[in-house]
């Protein structure tokens, strides 16, 4: 069987570059503003409010802190993939459950846990932002586990 690490960093890299696209194009149509700054805000997640005051060094920061999250939700939905049988019935149901499953972690237990504090409680901020989960982490990540793990016995990583 193949071994899932590069696969799995594919994956993450794919799924942390349409999140943060995908960010990017809802952040620009909404507010006119430069979809940049949703970088300082991913870094003001560990920084607090310097993030919004520093250099260009803030942009790496949370460039590298929203890649880091991408790829643990990538690691875990293929550690998890092969030992929960239903992940495997249907990937699209499974993507929508896994995209779910991230904005809850992220809005509910993670930002409020970081410096940051609350989430955007607007109803249709939260239905994009969740929908934004779903189709550029959940339901790709589904069916890039469904074709890596095809024809394959599943082994636990």
């Amino acid at each position: 069987m193949n071994k899932p690490l590069p696969t799995i960093l594919k994956a993450g890299m794919l799924a942390g570059t349409l999140d943060i696209l995908a960010a990017f194009l809802h952040f620009f149509l909404a507010t006119g503003k430069n979809p940049l700054f949703i970088f300082r805000y991913i870094a003001s997640a560990l920084l607090g409010p310097m993030a919004f005051s520093g250099g260009p060094e803030m942009y790496v920061a949370g460039l590298l802190l929203h890649y880091l999250v991408a790829f643990a939700f990538t690691l875990f939905f293929f550690w998890l993939y092969p030992r929960l049988n239903i992940l495997r019935r249907n990937p699209v149901a499974t993507g929508i459950f896994y995209g779910l499953f991230i904005w809850v972690v992220m809005n509910l237990i993670v930002v409020p846990l970081s410096r940051i504090g609350t989430f955007p409680n607007k109803v249709s901020g939260m239905l994009i932002n969740a929908a934004i989960l779903i189709l550029a982490i959940g339901i790709p990540l589904a069916f890039i586990a469904r074709r890596h793990y095809r024809s394959k016995t599943i082994q636990v990583l």
